[in-house]
Order: C-alpha cells, then sequence, then structure tokens
C-alpha cells in the first residue's frame, strides 16, 4: 500500500504515519511519499495541481491522505481518479465548504459529530464522523528525569491559546461597531458563557447585526463555498472571543486561590498567581506538563460543538488527570469521574479543583482508567485501521 501524504504543517503528521506504516494490506507494508505542501487558502493555482498531478503520475499511490481539507488536493485527485482521504482536527475549518467537498474521490473525516450531521442532513455522502486520536505508544516511552519534573512541576496548568493575539478578528472590529451592535454582542456573548452543550451564537446574528459586523469587518464568503456570513462572524469572531474572555476569567478565578501554570502563544498576557510560560511545543513541551501536572484543564474552544479536541486525548494519553467542561462526544466515549471530571459551571471548577487536590489517589485511579481506554480505543493505530476501512482502502 502506497500513500501519497501531504507534507503540510500539522500536529499528528508524524504519529499517523507511524501508525500507517504499521499496516500491512494484502501482503504488502506500507510505503509513504511525503508531497510538500504549502496552503493559505488558495483553492486554484493551475500550478501546483499540475506538479501534485504529474506527482501522482509518477508515483502511483493507492490514495492521497491530509490533515484538514483542502480543496486544491480535491480538485486534482478527482481528476486523477484517486482517493483522497482527510481528516479534519480544526473546527471551524471553511474550506469544507468549498463546492469540491461534493466530489466522489472526497473521502473526509470529521472530528466533531455536530460538524458531521450539520453536513450529513444536507445530503453530503463524502463525510464521515471520526474522533481524534493519540499516539500511546510514543507518549509511554518518554521518561522523565528529576530536573525536567522540576522544571515543569505544577497544581493546575492549561495548554492552550487566549485569543488576544493582535490580529484577532473580535479586536479589530469592535472599535468600529455601533454602540447598540457592541450591547448586543456583549449580552450574546454572556449569555452563551452560561450555557455549556448548545451554541446559539450563529442563530442569533439577525441580518441588522451582520450588516452592522460586516462595515466594522468586511468578511466575504468564497464565490465557490456554500459558508454563509453568519457561519463566517459566528465562529471566526465570536466564538473565538467567548473562548478567550471565558479561558482568561477561568484562568484568574483559579489563580486566586492556587497557582497556575498557562502554556500559550501570548507571553504578554500577565495575571497574579498566573505564570505564562509561553507556547508549548506540541512533540518537545507538552508531554511533560501533561504528566508534570496535578490536575491538567481542558475549555473547549466555543466553535467545537460536541467534537472532542486534541488536547483531551493528549493529556489522557499522557496518563494524566483531566478536568473539562462538558463535551458531548466526550460523553459518548469516556465516563465522567471514572475518565476524568466535568465541571458545569466556574463554581462547580472551584470546588472539583480543590476536591481532586486533596485526592492524590483518585486522581491517579482516573487517570489510570482513562488511559487503558485510550490505548485500546482511541491510539493512532485504531484509528488508521478504522479510516482506511470506513474508506474501503482496506
Amino acid at each position: 500500500m502506497k500513500v501519497f501524504f501531504i507534507n503540510i504543517s500539522s500536529f499528528g503528521n508524524a504519529d499517523f504515519a507511524d501508525a500507517l506504516m504499521r499496516i500491512s494490506h494484502q501482503g504488502q507494508r506500507t510505503e509513504i511519499f511525503y508531497y510538500d505542501f504549502e496552503n493559505h487558502g488558495e483553492r486554484n493555482d493551475p500550478l501546483k495541481e499540475e506538479d501534485m498531478f504529474q506527482a501522482i503520475k509518477r508515483e502511483s499511490p493507492d490514495f492521497v491522505f491530509s490533515f484538514n481539507y483542502y480543496p486544491l488536493v480535491s480538485k486534482v485527485c478527482q481528476k486523477a481518479g484517486l482517493k483522497y482521504i482527510s481528516w479534519v482536527y480544526d473546527n471551524p475549518h471553511i474550506a469544507l465548504y468549498s463546492y469540491t467537498i461534493i466530489n466522489s474521490c472526497n473521502e473526509v473525516f470529521l472530528f466533531d459529530s455536530k460538524m458531521y450531521e450539520d453536513f450529513a442532513s444536507h445530503g453530503i455522502k463524502t463525510v464521515h464522523f471520526m474522533p481524534l486520536a493519540v499516539n500511546v505508544r510514543r507518549l509511554s516511552e518518554i521518561r522523565i528525569s528529576e530536573e525536567e519534573r522540576k522544571k515543569y512541576r505544577s497544581e493546575i496548568s492549561f495548554v492552550g491559546s487566549l485569543y488576544t493575539e493582535e490580529h484577532n478578528f473580535y479586536s479589530r472590529m469592535v472599535p468600529k461597531l455601533d454602540s447598540y451592535t457592541k450591547g448586543y454582542l456583549e449580552g450574546l456573548m454572556r449569555s452563551q458563557m452560561q450555557v455549556q452543550g448548545y451554541n446559539f451564537i450563529q442563530k442569533s446574528l439577525n441580518a441588522d447585526i451582520l450588516e452592522s459586523m460586516y462595515e466594522a469587518l468586511p468578511m466575504e464568503p468564497n464565490k465557490d463555498g456554500a459558508e454563509t456570513k453568519e457561519y463566517m462572524y459566528a465562529d471566526y469572531v465570536i466564538n473565538r472571543h467567548i473562548t478567550g474572555i471565558e479561558r482568561l476569567e477561568i484562568l484568574k478565578r483559579i489563580a486566586g486561590k492556587w497557582p497556575v501554570d498557562l502554556y500559550t502563544k501570548d507571553e504578554t498576557v500577565r495575571a497574579d498567581g498566573i505564570r505564562n510560560h509561553g507556547i508549548a511545543q506540541y512533540y518537545e513541551m507538552m508531554p511533560y506538563v501533561f504528566k508534570c501536572s496535578d490536575i491538567n484543564l481542558n475549555i473547549t474552544l466555543r466553535s467545537i460543538q460536541n467534537g472532542i479536541p486534541l488536547r483531551c486525548f493528549d493529556i489522557m494519553g499522557c496518563h494524566a488527570f483531566m478536568i473539562s467542561n462538558y463535551q458531548m462526544d466526550l460523553f459518548r466515549y469516556f465516563e465522567p469521574d471514572k475518565d476524568f471530571v466535568f465541571y458545569d459551571s466556574h463554581s462547580d471548577l472551584m470546588d472539583k479543583i480543590e476536591h481532586y487536590l486533596g485526592n492524590p489517589d483518585r486522581r491517579r485511579e482516573i487517570a489510570d482508567h482513562a488511559f487503558e481506554k485510550i490505548k485500546k480505543d482511541h491510539s493512532y493505530d485504531v484509528r488508521a485501521e478504522q479510516i482506511l476501512s470506513e474508506a474501503k482502502i482496506i
């Protein structure tokens, strides 16, 4: 079996390739051809398309694979008569709304069941639901020295973006908004922050509000896609901003009682009790953070409506303890209070942090149970078999 692997920056590339290499199909080991690819949203590029098409003809692979979906790749695969398997780990992911999504070559795997249901309910036959995964083998081989344990030791840690970077859409938009729209959005965001498990932002953006937002921050749907302005402003502007507010408020509240270790891109974020270490590199640092923290927090990006963020798999795959907000898919595959602990309000989170900081044996019991489930059902080895089987490759 030969895989034409779209080599573009992604957290999962090395781990999924490692899993593919262990698959034997019809007595033959897997061979991977890496095709270096850069894409900044371009959906049409005749030179790139021709180069990829010629590479496919030359290599004669059994299928093309990429993390996330690229309309340009789908176009080439449709022309070549070759299956294109993509595994989407981002939400939002506007490329999915390209008209190419219906190409018969596509086998598109979506990690968020709500995202899958939205497409499937509109008759899109090329999508599948597939949760993310973790490389248990790699993480289990990590040995932590005393020096490393001292460096990363934490009672409570959070790894993730606060969406406070200068280029974020909401900060660019809000100075140009009229007072009514600004007040409406602030009230809407505060209301959404009180609700777990259901996102009503997109449905709440009426025509007048959208027009005001557009005047302050013009965003145009692609001409070759089916995305709406409601979708774009809800998920790329509002939900990201809500998440940033929510994460920082939660961390500040926790830090008022216990020290918090934060690993995030924006190193300028400062608050009493929060130690900002900057970004945690996925392979080089993040596993050490998770393994050396008593409590690892998951506070999900609000545009991920049902899905299990990669962070959750990484924490549990590190044999570590996690407290998370409610996510429907998390409850679908894991058991609360057996594999993880969830909170339904900020006060509930504070109570559970206090309880579990004082109960290390219970934390270990929960982390053990989650780790065994991850090994059995949610490794990249398992997912590779599931994806190739569902795509009818093996």
